[in-house]
């Protein structure tokens, strides 16, 4: 039984820890996936405070090491279903867990393109992430679909690993900084394909070749997909907590709808993503919870 459980071990979660922790809260923290969550996936951070600039995972290690010099007790389980009453019921595959107060700071997944065969081929061709795979295509043609800020930045850090990437997006204009976009357009391995979309992989002797567009066909080692996330809130189906397009719904005081229920980071509907503000609402909803439990 602890005072509070939290639900995703990113900067959100982990910032919640350690003000629970000092706040002398009995917590655990509950990771399905890598501790850091998002971090892991950012090749350089210039914008967070005290850092001229730290790589996603370094920033991911060093938080995770405080969690261990607080002697904060982790498990890495998938949450497969909450109970949200009185007493607060978490339940992973292998385990079930209680609490009076919750946290859920369950991050975001990358959305897919929804093609045959593209679950089947993460990790043997596809990816959602350049900086843990561009490593394995040293030298190699690439591509990445999507248009926005994280699309672009990640062709310009694959532009200087990979012989040449393709950058492919439904439109004509992206949605991302002028400065990235003008880096982009300068980088002479980046190939610009506009107005057109991936009809299908091609797969031959079950082995990634490359991809089919409205009008060519590429043959390359990986495809990258960035076309956004969606928030994982897949294990609240069967809760009453508010949800807007999957986001959780909080007041101020990150509170949910639901009794002693927090929400924080990007799981929740939000105007700004920014680790920033990740890390701050951890530590708001942390602080309420411990003032409520004083």
């Amino acid at each position: 039984m602890y005072d509070l459980i939290i639900i995703g071990m990113g900067i959100s979660g982990i910032s919640a820890a350690i003000y629970a922790k000092r706040s002398n809260l009995n917590v655990l923290i509950i990771e399905g996936d890598t501790p850091g969550g998002t971090l892991n996936k950012i090749p350089n951070i210039t914008n967070y405070p005290g850092f001229s600039k730290i790589s996603g995972p370094d920033l991911a290690m060093n938080l995770f090491n405080t969690i261990n010099e607080l002697e904060i007790p982790y498990k890495l389980e998938k949450v497969t279903d909450v109970i949200l009453e009185d007493i607060k019921t978490v339940k992973t595959k292998d385990n079930i867990y209680h609490s009076k107060y919750l946290l859920i700071a369950s991050g975001r997944k990358p959305n897919l393109l929804g093609l045959e065969h593209e679950e089947e081929f993460l990790g043997k061709g596809i990816s959602t992430c350049a900086l843990c795979d561009g490593a394995l295509y040293k030298n190699k043609e690439v591509a990445i679909v999507g248009g926005g800020e994280s699309a672009l930045s990640e062709a310009l850090y694959l532009a200087k690993i990979c012989k040449k990437v393709y950058l492919i997006h439904r439109r004509e204009e992206f949605r991302a900084k002028e400065l990235t976009i003008k880096n982009v357009k300068e980088e002479p391995n980046i190939e610009l394909i506009l107005n057109n979309e991936i009809k299908k992989l091609i797969i031959k002797d079950n082995t990634f070749k490359g991809i089919e567009l409205k009008n060519k066909k590429l043959n390359i080692s990986c495809l990258f997909i960035y076309i956004g996330s969606t928030p994982n809130t897949e294990f609240l189906k069967q809760t009453d907590i508010k949800l807007d397009n999957n986001s959780i719904i909080v007041n101020e005081k990150n509170e949910t709808n639901i009794k002693d229920v927090y929400a924080s980071g990007d799981v929740i509907k939000k105007d700004i993503y920014q680790l920033i503000t990740a890390a701050s609402e951890g530590a708001t909803a942390a602080i309420n919870i411990s003032t409520k439990n004083r």
